[in-house]
Parts: structure tokens; C-alpha cells; sequence
């Protein structure tokens, strides 16, 4: 029971998602592809990284392992063009839902040590994948690397968690919004996520879940204009609602 977005109305695109899930995440794994000193196969070897990356511009990403992580060791064997590698991130939901994941992403390329920065490895791309509950999506790393995240990515969690902490009569005012569009037997609503056009909320039931977008009557720019947006879903006709 999920409710796809249709795509004429306003949303992030997946290269803006996939930076969205960048900027606001603060772990990843890394896999690297197994590989000898000499280039012949061998086992992949996957290491965490917790607080241990940077994403500079068009996003290229740098990891930045601990002196004593056995990471540094590997590159000291590497071939020069670096080794194959892949970066997975998970996008969790920052309210308590059954299902919290909302995204995986995966970043494929070469990491190679990054010229300048001591101890840094920069990860060149040649292929992005996108999970989410619609579906996976492959993403044009060219398209990556012009979008930007959303620009309240970096404060979606804090104002989803104020909503569900603070506000849970708005929220309950929302799924009224919903109205009809809804299945009946709702058990309980709680903010899924926030961009700049919308706020999307999980309604789970006794089994399963199904999720409802609703479109801002304009542009959030900031955490102070989401909030008066959402205030503003609350105020402005029916006509305008859509999932």
C-alpha cells in the first residue's frame, strides 16, 4: 500500500535526492572491490565510516579514514589509477516509524588517495543508484554532480522531529486533509519527510503502510518558511492537496 508521487507535480529530482542523502548522512560503508597488489582477483574487503567524509563541490566525495585504519595501509599497496570501490549510504527516517529506511544509495567508481590531502581518498564516479520505496533508479553522475541538495536537508530531521514531538495536532489535522484519498483503519501518522515542496507523512495500519505527499502552497526556502508552509496546508482550500 504505497502512494507513488505523480511526476508532473513538484519534487525533488533523484540527482538532488541522491545529494539530499549525502549532505545529511553521517555514516557510510565502503566496499572495496577485491583486488590484489598485482591486479588479480581477490576477496572484497568493507570497512565503515562513521563522521569520516566530506562532500566538496558537484559533489565529489572524500573519505578521510583514521590514521590508524587499516585503509591506509591499502592504498600504500594500490595500483595508481586507485581500486575499485563502492560507498553505500542508508537514509533513515529521524521519526519512529516501523519501516524507517527511506532511501539506500550507492555510489560506484575508483578511490584513489586525494592529491593534497594527506591520508584523504577521493571517490571518482561512474555509477549512482537510487533506492527507495518506489522502485531503484540509476542516476547520471553528470546530473549528480550539477544538482544541489534540498535546501532543508541539513534541518529535515530536527523539523520532523519537532512536528511529531510538538505538533501532533497538526499532524493529525493533515491526514484529515487527506481525506477520502486515504484507505480507511489508519493506526497512526507520523512525519516521513520535508522538502522544499512538500511534507510527506506515513499513515501505517494494522498491516502495512501507505505514504501521503503534500504539496506546500509555494517554495520553502528555510526551516522558518517550512513551518509557516505547513501552517498554510492547514488554512488553504481542498482543491490544492495532492499525494
Amino acid at each position: 500500500m504505497r502512494a507513488a508521487p505523480s511526476p508532473a507535480l513538484p519534487q525533488q529530482t533523484a540527482a538532488e535526492q541522491v545529494r539530499s542523502v549525502l549532505a545529511r548522512a553521517l555514516s557510510l560503508s565502503l566496499t572495496l572491490g577485491g583486488q590484489t597488489p598485482g591486479g588479480a582477483p581477490g576477496p572484497e574487503e568493507s570497512y565503515d565510516l562513521l563522521g569520516g567524509h566530506t562532500v566538496g563541490a558537484r559533489g565529489r566525495l572524500t573519505l578521510h579514514p583514521p590514521a590508524d585504519s587499516p585503509l591506509a595501509d591499502r592504498f600504500a599497496d594500490a595500483p595508481r589509477g586507485g581500486l575499485d570501490a563502492r560507498v553505500d549510504l542508508t537514509d533513515i527516517a529521524p521519526t519512529a516509524l516501523r519501516d524507517r529506511v527511506r532511501a539506500r544509495v550507492s555510489l560506484t567508481g575508483r578511490l584513489a588517495p586525494a592529491a593534497g590531502d594527506l591520508g584523504s581518498l577521493r571517490l571518482d564516479l561512474t555509477r549512482i543508484t537510487l533506492r527507495t520505496g518506489t522502485g531503484t533508479e540509476e542516476v547520471d553522475p553528470r546530473a549528480y554532480a550539477l544538482a544541489a541538495p534540498d535546501p532543508l536537508a541539513l534541518e529535515e530531521a530536527g523539523l520532523l522531529t519537532h512536528l511529531a514531538d510538538v505538533h501532533p495536532d497538526l499532524v493529525a489535522d493533515l491526514v484529515v486533509l487527506a481525506g477520502s484519498r486515504l484507505p480507511h483503519g489508519v493506526v497512526r501518522a507520523l512525519p516521513l519527510a520535508l522538502d522544499r515542496h512538500a511534507v510527506s507523512l506515513r499513515c501505517e495500519y494494522g498491516e502495512g503502510h501507505c505514504d501521503l505527499r503534500l504539496l506546500f502552497p509555494g517554495t520553502a526556502r528555510d526551516a522558518s518558511e517550512a513551518g509557516d508552509m505547513v501552517r498554510r496546508l492547514l488554512t488553504a482550500p481542498r482543491c490544492s492537496h495532492h499525494h
